[in-house]
């Protein structure tokens, strides 16, 4: 094939997938290693929900992320942003206080906030409409295996050396990444591995409303737009579920549920191996409904319906007896939110225009991680007086508020532009 490779598409994307493990396996080091780390410190719950909101502050700068992405592309800047949150991570093994840890969780927000941007450019950039959801699944899917590795990696390295060297070994692994990428990362129009056939196959399914035609507008021109709070308002609502599985459950597991490190290691990775079924089950959803006539966006907005209706299981996680009945409505929890969480993150690629995806990803993830930081803070401000309980209820209720926002406020550009909507029998090509 002269050096060709078969649906690299694929493998590029599985590149990004392996950045996005790394990026949430540093950023989980420390909701795991929390037990360890808050005792050794003399570090209290509210002193924590800072620190944690902290990294919140830092990620919301993701709208600079992805306009600096937009700006000298993704290869160098998601290689750059990678060697910053990699160091940055194996800095933490040197902090002696919470407001050391403090600092170097808002730095660490700042550069890991490129993850979503990054991800959506390469699903625009290297994959045809009717893939991109699939493709959005696949990517997504190392947030959730970066949380699944997280636990037994922190507890392995806390068991055989102590706290500050589990960071030290994610930081490393993020280094060594940025290495793969710089090497095996180019952009379709530059890979000498990309077959004729394949880059046809690419360009014929991108839709012409959204290429990338004329200056691309500013961050406040974007504001002005119904698609982009119709985005970024359900991602508000449902963002706070995963600020909660990664920096809050081992610290519950271990407070209300009375696990140790080695339960924790065993347990705590189990909601984000459903949250990567979800990452696929989400796509499948959209898939089904296309095949039977359903347009693109409205399939979306019927995945995300149904993973809202599947995140109501939270609310009995704070209610029943058994810890291992918790333990599997936490699944439930993680599996739901990524099958709408992908679907919600995705819709930037089919609502804007290519060289508006990555600020736009950028941007919505900013009221993402809002949502995040507000209910990190009042976990931390109020759960030693009422619990978790209310937090779960919490959790269980607001995506389907985000749903009825994203029924309400998405406008299908396809229709408006007077192009046809994707709506057509499709089918998935084996890679």
């Amino acid at each position: 094939m002269n050096g060709k490779i078969r649906a690299l598409r694929w493998w590029m994307i599985g590149l990004v997938m392996l950045g996005a493990v790394l990026n949430y396996l540093t950023r989980s080091t420390l909701g795991v290693a929390a037990p360890t780390v808050l005792a050794d410190l003399h570090i209290g719950p509210k002193e924590y929900s800072w620190i944690t909101g902290a990294f919140q502050l830092g990620v919301m700068l993701q709208p600079l992320c992805g306009y600096v992405l937009d700006s000298i592309g993704l290869k160098l800047g998601f290689a750059l942003f990678a060697t910053a949150w990699s160091l940055i991570t194996m800095a933490h093994g040197l902090a002696g206080n919470w407001q050391a840890l403090l600092g170097l969780r808002g730095a660490l927000g700042v550069a890991e906030g490129c993850a979503h941007p990054a991800g959506m450019k390469a699903v625009s950039t290297w994959f045809p409409a009717r893939e991109r959801g699939l493709a959005g699944g696949v990517y997504n899917i190392g947030a959730s295996m970066g949380s699944v590795l997280a636990p037994p990696l922190v507890a392995w390295s806390i068991l055989v050396w102590n706290w500050r060297a589990a960071f030290v070994v994610a930081g490393a692994l993020g280094l060594a990444w940025v290495v793969l990428w710089l090497f095996a990362y180019q952009s379709p129009d530059r890979h000498k591995a990309l077959s004729d056939a394949e880059r046809d196959l690419i360009a014929a399914g991108q839709e012409a409303h959204l290429e990338a035609a004329g200056a691309r507008p500013s961050m406040l021109g974007l504001l002005g737009r119904r698609n982009f709070w119709g985005i970024a308002l359900p991602r508000f609502l449902a963002d706070p579920t995963w600020g909660t599985l990664s920096f809050w459950i081992p610290l519950y597991l271990t407070t209300v549920r009375h696990f140790d490190l080695k339960q924790i290691a065993l347990f705590a990775w189990l909601p984000f191996v459903a949250a990567d079924i979800g990452c696929l089950f989400g796509p499948a959803v959209v898939l089904f409904l296309q095949r039977r006539g359903v347009s693109l966006i409205n399939a979306r907005r019927g995945a995300f319906t149904l993973g809202a209706v599947l995140m109501t299981g939270m609310m009995f996680v704070g209610r029943v007896e058994s810890p291992y009945a918790a333990i599997a409505l936490l699944c439930l929890g993680g599996f739901a939110h990524q099958t709408l969480s992908v679907t919600v993150i995705t819709m930037s690629s089919d609502l804007f225009r290519r060289n508006e995806v990555a600020t736009v990803a950028g941007m919505a993830g900013f009221f993402a991680n809002l949502g995040v930081l507000a209910f990190s803070l009042l976990i931390g401000g109020l759960v030693a007086t009422v619990g978790y309980d209310p937090f779960f209820v919490a959790l269980g209720v607001l995506d389907l508020a985000g749903a009825a926002l994203l029924w309400t406020l998405v406008r299908d550009p396809a229709i408006r532009s007077n192009d046809p909507p994707a709506a057509k029998p499709v089918t998935v090509p084996v890679p």
